[in-house]
This record gives C-alpha cells, structure tokens and sequence, in this order.
C-alpha cells in the first residue's frame, strides 16, 4: 500500500508539474470527466425534487376534510378553485375571502389580496405583462399587487395566482367553492406502485446512468498516447512496468479529482439554470436539485478509484520501455468469446423474471438493474470487435477514405472509445421506447373518436340560463355551431332504486349529433342500441312502465318525478361523437319531458370551434369565465395519462435530454483530444501538399465509419433489451421501427453536430508550423 501511495502520488506531481503538456492532459480529463459527474449528481437530486414538488403541491392543498363542513369562524377561509387553461397550460388560480382576523394564508402569500387585485406566480407577471399574454389579461383583470413566493409554487415557471373575493359564501358546495381551517392534506399513507412502474424506474435509472458512466471511463483515457511516450523517460531512469503503470494511474487520478471540482461547479451552474428552463411542462427551482449526501460521498469516491482501475486496464496491453513505448507492432486479434459473457450474463439475470407482469409480485431489484447494465455495457465491449472486424476488410478508396480507413486500422480502440457512450445511449433509448410504447395502453386512456362534431363543452351549473349562456358562446369570435344537451337518470322505483337508464334531453338538432335519428319532431323518445349501459337500460326502459327521475343533488326538498315510458320507443344506433361525449340510455326532445323534470336536469353546452381562428379556445375560456368562474371549458382529448406514470415518463424525458447534452459536449471533448494528439501528423501532411478538404474529409469519415457500426450494434442490442422487458412485464412485443429510426437518427445527429463544430480547431491545427518544436 506504501508504494501505491508513493506512486500515486507521484502521478498526481507529475500532472501539475508537467508543464503545458500535462496542464493540457488534466484539463481535457477533467473537463470530461466533470461533465459526466455534474450529469450524476443531477440524476441523483431529480427525485429529491420530485419529492419536494408533492410536497410544496400537498402544503398548499384547499380542502376542508370535513364530512359535515365547517361553520364560519374567526379563522375560517373561504376559497374557491378559478383554475383556467392558457395554450395548453394549466394557470391554477384561487379565489379568497378571509372571514376572519386568523384566517389562514396560503404558503407564499404574504397577505390576502383585497377584491380586484390578486398575487401571482413570477412566471404568470412575466406572462401577463408580455404581448403573449394578452387575451389572459382580458380573463384576469384584477390589479398584481404582489407575487407568490416560492414557498407556494411547485415549480419556477409554474402559472398561478390568488385574487381577492367577497359573497362566496352562497357557492359554498365541498367542492369548487369550500371553506377552510388550514391549508395542507392530512398525512395519508401513499398508494405503492404497482411492479411494472416500479420495472420503468430501475430501467429508466440503469439506461441514464450507464452512458454516464461509460463517459467517465472514455475521459481518463484522454492524452493517453501522448503520456505513454512522456512515461518511457520514467523506465529510463530506473522504474519498472509495474510503478510506471501506477505512476499513470495516479496522473488520471489527478485529473479526475480536478473533474471532481469542475463537477461540483458545473453542477452549480446547472442548478441555477434548471430554476429559468422548463422541460416538457416540469419546471424546479434551484433549491429543489439537492442530490442525496450518501450519493455524492458515493461519486466521489467512486470517480477517482475508475480512474486507478481504467488506466490500469488500459495499459494491459502497452509495453513501456526505456526507449519508446512499443504501439506500433501489429496487435492480436480482439477476441470475442469473452466480449459476449456481458449481454449473455445480463439475459441470464433478466430471464428468471420473464411473464411476471404485475401479478407475481415485484421485481427484483437488483437482477433488474444488473441485467439491464450489463446488456448495456456489453455494448462497450462488444463495439470494439466490430470496429476492428469490420475496418479491417475496408481498403481502396478515394485519398480522404483511405486516410481515414488506415487510420482506423492503426487505431479502432480509440475509435470505438469515441462513440461507445453514444451507442450505450441509443440501444438504452430504443429499450426504454419499447418498453414504455408496450406499457402504454396499461396507464393510458385512448378514445377512438371523431372531433369533427365538437371540440369544447361547457357544463351549466348554479342554475345559469341556458339561452343565455349559449347565445354569448354563439357570438364568441371561433365558435361555429352551439348546441345543448341535458342529462339525468331514471330510476325504477320511487325511492332507492335498484336500476338506472341515463337520459339524455335536447332538440331534434341536438340529438341529431349523438345518434342517427331515422327522423325526429318534439316529443320524440329514442332509445341508444348498444351503447354504454345497454343491460341496464334493457332492465329499466319497458313500455308503459313508471320511472322516476332521480335527484343527483340528494336534496330532500326535491321529490321525485315520475315519467312513464311511452309505447312508440324508437331504437338508434349511436353517432362516433356520442362514443367520446360517453351518451347511452334513453334520448328525450323538449316537450317529452315532464314540468318538474327540468330542475334535475344538468346542462352541457357543446361547442364546434373554426380551425382557421388560432385562438378560439382562448376566446371561449374568456368567455366562460364572464358566464361562470368557476366552471373551466373541457377542451376534448383523445388521451389521458396516469398521473404517476406520466411523472415517471416526464423524468425520462428531462434526463434523457440531460444525456444527449453530455453526449455532444463530451464528444467535443473527445474530438478536440484526437485532433490535438494528430497535430503533427496533419501538420506534415499539409506540408506534403494534401488539401485541407480531403483531410478534413477524412475526420468525418474517422466518425462516420465507427458512429454507423455502432448505431447498428445499439440498435441490435436495444431491441433485444426491449423485447426482454416487454415480455419480462407479460406485454405483447411490437416494434415500433419509427421510433428506433427516430432515436438512432438522434445519435447521428449529435455526432454530426460535433463533427461541425470540430472543423474550425481542426483548420487551425492544418498548418505547416505545426511541424515546430522544442
């Protein structure tokens, strides 16, 4: 241990005190290396600030909790929910009227706003004061006297505000409008995951983190070359294989502890950043990104020891001598047989879990994660062998082409070290693509509809007159068509019945858009043939039978109405926009309708929107919002997400895009350490005549030869993964060869981008005054 430590140490000496050389070498590792360690320490803190987003979210929560509700008090709070949509954006808006000295404040607000004014979210001022918020102001025209702190928000670029209200207490209903003691949710023990989403974390952290990790390896091997030559001086003033090899180990180590910092301080920098950008509707303020102490002990004991371990496999098969380090020599074959124990080790612990699905309990852990890291790393393995394979066949050619071609034989190692981050990346993201597209279905609600009929709807409530409302949509800027149609139930006893049949009321016009009416006049009674509730309305809907309109209000001063079924029931079959609107039973016109029948009736104005007006949705919301605050528009959807695994899916997307930023820079990284260690030697050749064109086509040919075989090994060995996790969670395996094109396509292009951006430092080192030394 003694003289580890010596030779360590005297690696470590040497890298600082190597003169412009070595400073170069530190730098180049450490910038490599602090990239992939900025990237762990963010991946470690994103739970962390999910978990203080559900926090500061349940903190502010506006529900009394009360079976009996609240009586007015001095310290009771009435609150009702003004929530509104902005281009696809949810502004989470409250209404507040203190009734008393001791009201509650909501977190981040430091006092309630007087009515006509209100306390927004910094994001939602910056909003409301730019051009982009222009039809928002129409709808929030209370004065800002103030901004919510960040206490109160989930996330920095969150939309949301509070605005002062008086006579609430009429619309107090325990739901949109209730009255309050204290904000927050009582403390509820959380529903767990079921396996398969706990399956689509353990994944989406191997496939994030392993490139990471291959990264961190790649960039202590940066100036290698160069530091090989340097390390022959050491074995000719007397030091054997082994301390030489230590001495090397301990210059990596250098320059990993010096990423370590540059880490930490990229780290930093990204922390404030994260709080100014939002990715695919998440947004966190800096404070949240606090990654686990016991994670980052971890990082930092780890990186230093991979750089120890890494140089020391890396020199295996260098052998430095006194006079030179012999490189040149033709070097054995790479063999194969040991390069496939990874991927076929990690099906190996995989297989034990196929058919599992969420039936057999959860997954293990740890076979999970082991498995999927090394299919994974297998990559890394692997792609060497078919680099060499390969470019060892390649021959004649155009100059730049056989320029790259030799290069590539002298040195595929090198090569494939350049792209394996790369290609771990993609095989990872093909994976993932698989496995969430065949899961999909499972926490995803899809409606296959037509949204030619109607795109909008508003429910009427608090007895708001139909006419009314439907004339002031109707004259809304982007509206075409407004119709309305009323539902209720039927029972089939007076009281507690044991069936029901829903009903559906409006004009023939109405009703001509849910179902196809053979014909129809006031009157009318339809019955929906296999639709929703086909048994239930077969049970109840008899002719001559007396059923009763049922009271959804459970209001004991309604009494029940009674309707008998007419003998003339027409059955029709349901229109494609009954299917989304979710209509089934009975279908009644106007004048079919008894007197009293009508109070129980709740009314749903349905909206067709002009696809030429870019904003008619927002015109409708403002609208809306004059007729009634508190009842939002429903903008139709054909898809609707799990909550948690549309968290887990948006993670996935925020990391994803973390390591295809790492991706380029690192890769920058690598190609300016290539081009660097190649000084002289394009040096000569521009002093021999050779173009800067062919030459700086023959660097791209240099990338494009190993990306393209790696690209094709990550999409072999990604679509294995993904049908091993999609059969491992009891799913049908399908392909979705648009997306691996897609993911593949993206590896290209950061390659491609990183080749552009190396051109420039590439022309600068295309000098004859390159050949200069000292």
């Amino acid at each position: 241990m003694r003289q580890w430590t010596r030779d360590l140490a005297m690696g470590v000496r040497f890298a600082f005190a190597g003169g412009r050389e070595g400073w170069v070498r530190v730098l180049l590792t450490a910038v490599g290396v602090g990239l992939g360690v900025a990237l762990l320490l963010l991946t470690t803190a994103i739970p962390n600030a999910m978990a203080v987003r559900d926090q500061r979210e349940t903190a502010r929560t506006d529900m009394s909790f009360s079976a009996t509700g609240l009586k007015k008090g001095d310290d009771t709070l009435i609150v009702g929910d003004v929530t509104t949509t902005y281009h696809d954006k949810i502004v989470r808006g409250r209404e507040l009227e203190p009734e008393g000295a001791k009201a509650p404040l909501p977190p981040g607000v430091p006092a309630f706003p007087a009515p006509g004014e209100m306390v927004v979210s910094p994001a939602l001022k910056k909003l409301l004061d730019s051009a982009d918020g222009k039809l928002l102001r129409e709808r929030l025209p209370d004065r800002v006297v103030g901004t919510i702190g960040e206490r109160g928000l989930i996330g920095s670029a969150e939309l949301a505000f509070y605005r002062g209200a008086e006579g609430l207490a009429p619309e107090i209903n325990g739901g949109v409008v209730d009255r309050i003691k204290r904000f927050g949710a009582p403390q509820q023990p959380s529903e767990p995951l079921d396996p398969v989403l706990i399956l689509l974390i353990l994944v989406v952290f191997a496939v994030l983190l392993t490139p990471v990790a291959v990264f961190i390896a790649a960039a202590v091997r940066f100036g290698g070359e160069r530091r090989d030559r340097r390390l022959a001086a050491l074995r000719l003033v007397g030091s054997d294989a082994r301390m030489t090899r230590r001495v090397a180990a301990g210059e990596a180590m250098a320059g990993a502890m010096v990423g370590l910092v540059l880490g930490a301080g990229f780290f930093m920098i990204g922390r404030q950043i994260a709080g100014s950008v939002e990715l695919f509707d998440y947004s966190f303020f800096p404070s949240y990104l606090n990654p686990s102490p016991l994670l980052a002990l971890l990082v930092a004991v780890l990186v230093p020891a991979a750089a120890v371990l890494v140089t020391q496999f890396a020199l295996r098969g260098v052998v430095i001598e006194p006079l030179g380090v012999v490189r040149t020599a033709k070097p054995a074959r790479r063999r194969l047989w040991w390069r496939l124990l990874l991927p076929l080790g990690g099906l190996a612990m995989l297989y034990p879990m196929i058919g599992q699905g969420n039936d057999r309990g959860n997954f293990n852990q740890y076979l999970t994660i082991g498995g999927v890291m090394l299919l994974l790393v297998g990559v890394t393995a692997l792609l060497p062998w078919v680099v060499e394979a390969v470019v060892s066949r390649l021959g004649a050619g155009p100059v730049a082409w056989q320029l790259a071609v030799r290069r590539l034989q002298l040195s595929s190692g090198t090569a494939a070290r350049m792209v394996n981050g790369i290609a771990v990346a993609v095989a990872g993201a093909i994976a993932l693509q698989m496995l969430f597209a065949g899961v999909d279905s499972q926490y995803t609600e899809r409606k296959s509809e037509d949204v030619t009929g109607s795109q909008m709807s508003m429910r009427l409530v608090d007895d708001t007159p139909v006419a009314t409302a439907e004339k002031k949509l109707a004259a809304t800027r982007g509206v075409e068509h407004v119709y309305d149609i009323s539902e209720s139930y039927l029972g089939d006893a007076r009281t507690d019945p044991q069936h029901f049949a829903p009903v559906s009321v409006g004009t023939c016009a109405s009703l001509g858009k849910i179902a196809k009416l053979p014909s129809c006049r006031d009157g009318d009674v339809f019955v929906l043939k296999g639709a929703g509730y086909a048994y239930e309305t077969a049970e109840v809907v008899k002719s001559g039978r007396t059923l009763w309109f049922d009271d959804s209000d459970d209001d004991p001063a309604t009494k029940p109405v009674a309707w008998t079924v007419p003998k003339d029931v027409k059955g029709v079959q349901a229109t494609e926009d009954s299917t989304r609107i979710g209509r089934a039973g009975l279908l009644l016109t106007p004048s079919a309708l008894p007197a009293k029948a009508g109070r129980m009736l709740t009314t749903e104005l349905f909206l067709r929107l002009d696809p030429s007006v870019a904003d008619a949705r927002e015109y409708v919301r403002n609208t809306a919002a004059l007729i009634n605050p508190y009842e939002e528009p429903t903008q139709f959807t054909s898809v609707q997400r799990n909550e948690k695994y549309a968290a887990i899916r948006g993670g996935l997307f925020i990391g994803a895009s973390c390591v295809l930023m790492l991706i380029g820079a690192s890769l920058l990284v690598s190609q300016l350490e290539q081009l660097r260690e190649r000084k002289k030697l394009l040096s000569s050749l521009i002093a021999f005549g050779t173009r800067r064109s062919t030459l700086s086509l023959s660097v791209l040919w240099q990338t494009a030869i190993p990306i393209g075989l790696g690209l094709v090994l990550a999409a072999t060995v990604g679509l294995t993964l993904g049908v091993v996790l999609l059969k491992m969670t009891a799913t049908p395996v399908s392909v979705d060869w648009m997306s691996v094109l897609q993911m593949t396509g993206a590896g290209a292009a950061v390659v491609l981008v990183v080749t552009l951006l190396s051109l420039p430092p590439l022309l600068r080192l295309m000098r004859p005054d390159g050949l200069r030394t000292e």
